[in-house]
């Protein structure tokens, strides 16, 4: 089972907006201790993140982080994903989904356009503050594009994410989110796909409905995440060798009927490398560990694979900027004592 995590950024956005009462109820609810704020290298468990934003949803009565001048109340997302049920096509649902965020929303809106044979969901954010308005293009893509992979049971391929910001320190983010073919200082935030898409029909229905909107918004943000490219087909592959010798290269492009060469061209495409895949799963695992499990830090070291537990606090240090025992006892708090 893969386990995935979020990078700290998304964690500090979500609770920026939030009075310093508000934020540490909703951290508590989440299951994240307020000093992991500090930690900019840091991760969560995607299941914290999930009810972060159940936390701040109910904290404000607005499921879109009080990012908008008028609040998306709670209930908003599912009321837009009733609305949208009934749709034949994609392209129909995308335009109700996008005329429904306009009832919701006063700064932010999207518009669909389609040129040549590329359709373009284009946002248009009049939020001021920088940091506020880059979390919206965010969040508003995330909704939109998550709703739009569900509705038709599939991962839509984006072909290119532009932004009208620069390059954040967490854009390799991005690459699971959206696209690893990414843009910045556009002139506004889009997403691109194949225009034929928009004829692909909605297969769900009244049923399926109801174990989606009861796993949002992790339903939304990861179950349709980019699957397809070589980053996670990768990481699938990898998955149970953690703890145990990694295959090496070679062995895994052959796998994949590529050359060696093309699968690290492939992956630098993506903005990663294979031992960047393999420390990837192996953090996601710690941090996994350290936050679900009272595992000793040097037990957690030897089913990670390392040889010492030494090398286990360096790599863990480089990978989140705290040691091990340090980030648990910030994340539990004084609600456990783990062993060491």
């Amino acid at each position: 089972m893969e386990k995935d995590t979020v990078a700290m950024y998304f964690v500090n956005a979500a609770v920026a907006r939030l009075p310093g009462s508000a934020k540490a109820r909703a951290l508590q609810a989440a299951g994240i201790q307020t000093e992991l704020l500090a930690l900019a290298t840091a991760r969560v468990p995607a299941e914290s993140f999930s009810r972060l934003w159940l936390a701040v949803a109910r904290e404000i009565d607005d499921e879109f982080f009080g990012l908008d001048s008028r609040r998306m109340k709670v209930g908003s997302f599912a009321l837009l994903c009733q609305a949208v049920l009934g749709s034949e096509t994609l392209g129909r649902a995308v335009k109700r989904c996008l005329r429904g965020f306009a009832l919701f929303l006063d700064d932010v809106a999207g518009e669909l356009v389609v040129e040549d044979d590329t359709a373009v969901i284009k946002v248009h954010n009049r939020i001021a503050s920088g940091p506020s308005r880059r979390f919206a293009d965010e969040t508003f893509l995330v909704m939109v594009h998550g709703l739009m992979c569900w509705l038709t049971g599939q991962r839509i391929a984006l072909q290119q994410v532009a932004f009208a910001h620069t390059r954040p320190p967490h854009a390799g983010e991005y690459a699971v989110m959206y696209s690893q073919h990414l843009a910045f200082d556009t002139d506004c935030t889009a997403i691109h796909f194949e225009a034929r898409l928009l004829d692909a029909p909605v297969v769900q229905n009244a049923q399926t409905i109801k174990p989606f909107l009861r796993n949002a918004p992790q339903s939304v943000f990861l179950k349709y995440k980019n699957q397809d490219s070589w980053t996670a087909r990768l990481r699938r592959q990898l998955r149970g060798a953690v703890g145990a010798e990694w295959p090496v290269l070679d062995d895994m492009a052959r796998s994949f009927h590529v050359a060696p060469t093309t699968l690290r061209r492939r992956l630098e495409s993506e903005g990663t490398s294979y031992q960047g895949i393999k420390d990837q799963l192996r953090r996601d695992a710690a941090i996994h560990h350290l936050c679900t499990s009272t595992l000793g830090i040097a037990e957690i070291s030897g089913l990670l694979g390392f040889q010492e537990p030494s090398a286990f606090h360096r790599a863990f240090k480089k990978w989140t900027g705290a040691q091990p025992g340090e980030y648990r006892m910030r994340q539990l708090g004084v609600k456990a004592s783990p062993r060491a």
